[in-house]
């Protein structure tokens, strides 16, 4: 049970994010600083957490091998996931952002035939690609629909163009997150914990938040003494307590698909954290039926898809184990 408490503390922490960027945007912050302060205040927390576990060496020395691929992928992960979440904001409410975002878990099935799997037997390596959990992905339906009613009834509200610009840099994130976190994992192949990974990315994606906060500078000036302490919340919450917390979960459980599956299912609260936040902190108005209907089957798809997906995974690597011994 561990790791699903890691799990919901995660998505709590998480949820910080859709709540503080609705507050910084309805005080008229930027969204460049509301992304790039994140990450340039998450730095000094996390070098304090892995120099005091004595692994600071370790990573440096880990991203010294392939500076271009943790440039890129940290870029993708880190960059093209946070600032188009920021942008979002500017035309949807927090809560939406949070349940267009579970899409996230539909990009991360369609990504899996970018990613291998070693499998050991009889003391050799035979490197597995991974394949689309078909079964999953017809669960998918669920969340697909999900969101399309969240969106209808968003629409209902706002012009076209303002629904697309709430809506395609969220897809963007969606695709992105998953994208360069699992190649970074991929790369490391266990060698780094949550601590160093997360530290390590936010290094190297540190050249894309000097560039935004100059043109934020240049463009918007200085951001307001409320903005820095709301992004330093958001640093804290969601930057390092929640993405450390969702690692260590899932680093937990990696080889159990069932179990790995019902840690990501946790990430569907975020949408309830979201909107118990905005609702009692920023006094939104309550979602109409059709939207609550909505958030109900993007968690219920979620969870569905979760379980489906993990369990068809392991039953082909399962197959192709077999196929190796005869």
């Amino acid at each position: 049970m561990k790791p699903i408490f890691l799990g919901l503390a995660g998505a709590m922490f998480f949820a910080v994010t859709f709540i503080v960027n609705a507050l910084m945007e309805a005080q008229g912050g930027h969204w460049i600083w509301s992304a790039s302060l994140r990450y340039i205040f998450m730095i000094p927390f996390l070098l304090l957490i892995v120099s005091l576990r004595g692994n600071l060496l370790p990573l440096f020395q880990e991203m010294k091998k392939d500076k271009v691929k943790w440039l890129l992928w940290s870029f993708i992960g880190f960059g093209l996931f946070y600032a188009p979440l920021c942008f979002a904001a500017a035309y949807s409410p927090g809560w939406l952002i949070a349940g267009t975002w579970q899409f996230t878990i539909i990009a991360g099935t369609l990504l899996a035939p970018l990613f291998f799997i070693k499998i050991h037997i009889s003391g050799q390596t035979v490197i597995h690609r991974q394949r689309i959990p078909i079964k999953g992905l017809l669960f998918s339906i669920i969340i697909l629909a999900g969101i399309a009613l969240l969106q209808l009834d968003h629409l209902t509200n706002v012009t076209t163009s303002t629904l697309l610009l709430g809506l395609v840099p969220v897809l963007i994130a969606a695709f992105a997150y998953p994208l360069g976190n699992r190649k970074m994992m991929e790369i490391c192949e266990g060698r780094l914990d949550a601590y160093q990974r997360v530290l390590g990315m936010t290094i190297a994606s540190l050249p894309l938040w000097l560039v935004l906060s100059i043109y934020g500078f240049s463009t918007t000036g200085l951001p307001s003494t409320s903005q820095i302490s709301q992004s330093l919340i958001v640093a804290i919450s969601s930057g390092v307590v929640a993405t450390v917390l969702f690692f260590m979960a899932t680093d937990m459980v990696r080889i159990n698909m069932s179990k790995l599956a019902a840690v990501e299912a946790t990430q569907s609260m975020e949408v309830i954290f979201a909107l118990i936040g905005e609702f009692f902190l920023l006094s939104i108005a309550f979602p109409s039926p059709i939207a609550l209907l909505g958030l109900i089957m993007v968690i219920l798809g979620m969870a569905i898809h979760s379980f489906a997906s993990r369990n068809e995974e392991q039953l082909n690597t399962e197959k192709s184990v077999m196929h190796m011994n005869a």
